[in-house]
């Protein structure tokens, strides 16, 4: 028989590492329209629902903006709700995803990360959801199947905190983690089930003895201080991150923070990297470090809330840092990540010479061979001291 301290191995897709979470996490409604390459997710999880496996209300709706609105309504009536999507899906939710935030309706979606249109592309890459980087949802990301598991198992916790209530969306990499299949670690059922806890809702519209209004209409008088609290909540989730992922290390022995550094107590040379990619470039890291190259990888797993200042403490002693971003925010500056990562080296007076690379885009496949490329370029720049030549670039791209 199984027990939280026995280990079950088993072969799972990242699609299937999610439905799998889902199915453990049992929520009152899960909301969906299918679209490549999250299809899977719901799919599964709806056959769970069919055996009756899970006590989830499963509603097939007409489009992904319908899917948000019915996750809307079902956890605004007390219920804990999910849905998944990916892409042009993802867009079309934009609407309710503000809205959602703005509830403040603890709403989990897991998101298969896939390049928007046009021209038509199914494969994966960033530019879905950074473009909502700034909805008001927490935002983690995840470099394997296992790492998506555990994530969406946690992401429930945080999200329906009292000091939070947010809605949060997991990422997976489309096809490169969604589809291919590896090694995970699945807990027990029941552990998984008491770690996650019951929902008790402090609101809810169908609590006929507490009514209360949701989502009146909210002018000058009052929408600048509900939209601080929105803020302030991402604030806290910070914190409330923390204390899931220690509880989630002490029950099952993983280990998860706001990053992931790699080498890099005494790296020179670093990268910082979201998702797939980054398991790519630790074999590369391991490489240069036999040949005495102190190179080191910080892999962001929590993009929002963003944690600037331990980005800043992680990689200030460097000589020189390479951000990799999976999206171009076509804005003639810089794609997100990087944006991010200089605004915060910048206001907390560190001068690390930073290097962009936008890389990946509509799936594109980005190699050793390429990472150490980047490394060799910030290598000769940590050397020079100088500003690099280029400062914005783009890996694998044909000229």
């Amino acid at each position: 028989m199984t027990t939280a301290t026995q280990k079950t191995l088993v072969a799972k897709t990242g699609n299937e590492a999610m439905s799998e979470a889902m199915r453990q996490i049992n929520p009152d409604v899960v909301a969906a329209y299918p679209i490549t390459p999250s299809t899977e997710i719901v799919q599964i999880f709806s056959q769970f629902a069919a055996d009756g496996l899970v006590k989830t209300e499963f509603v097939p709706v007409e489009s992904e903006h319908s899917a948000m609105s019915a996750c809307i309504g079902a956890s605004a009536a007390g219920a804990r709700a999910m849905t998944a999507t990916s892409s042009q899906g993802f867009a079309l939710m934009w609407e309710m995803l503000y809205v959602a935030a703005g509830l403040r309706l603890p709403i989990v979606m897991s998101v298969v990360n896939r390049a928007l249109s046009a021209p038509l592309n199914i494969h994966g890459d960033h530019s879905d959801t950074m473009g909502a980087r700034d909805a008001g949802w927490i935002q983690i990301y995840s470099e394997n199947s296992q790492e998506a598991y555990d994530n969406l198992i946690q992401a429930v916790r945080i999200a329906e905190d009292d000091r939070v209530k947010l809605p949060a969306m997991v990422m997976t990499d489309g096809f490169i983690i969604s589809h291919c299949m590896e090694a995970i670690e699945l807990l027990p059922d029941a552990e998984a089930r008491k770690f996650i806890g019951e929902y008790r809702p402090e609101r809810y519209l169908l609590d006929v003895k507490n009514p209360y209004t949701l989502g009146a209409v909210d002018l000058q008088d009052y929408y600048f201080e509900h939209r601080r609290q929105l803020a302030a909540a991402m604030e806290r989730a910070a914190l409330v991150i923390t204390e899931v992922a220690a509880d989630f290390k002490n029950n099952f022995g993983r280990e998860y923070g706001f990053f992931e550094s790699y080498k890099m107590s005494d790296a020179e040379i670093a990268i910082v990297a979201i998702g797939s990619a980054c398991g790519t470039a630790k074999t590369v890291v391991d490489d240069l470090r036999t040949r005495g190259i102190k190179a080191g990888l910080l892999k962001i797993r929590v993009y929002r809330p963003f944690p600037w200042k331990e980005i800043v403490s992680a990689i200030k002693h460097l000589k020189a840092v390479a951000i990799l971003d999976r999206a171009d925010s076509a804005n003639a500056f810089g794609p997100p990540l990087f944006s991010d990562i200089t605004s915060a080296l910048y206001l907390s007076g560190v001068r690390v010479p930073a290097v962009s690379y936008v890389y990946g885009l509509g799936g594109r496949d980005i190699t050793p061979e390429h990472i150490e490329d980047v490394y060799e370029e910030i290598s000769a720049v940590s050397k020079s001291g100088a500003a690099p030549a280029k400062l914005f670039n783009y890996v694998n791209l044909r000229e």
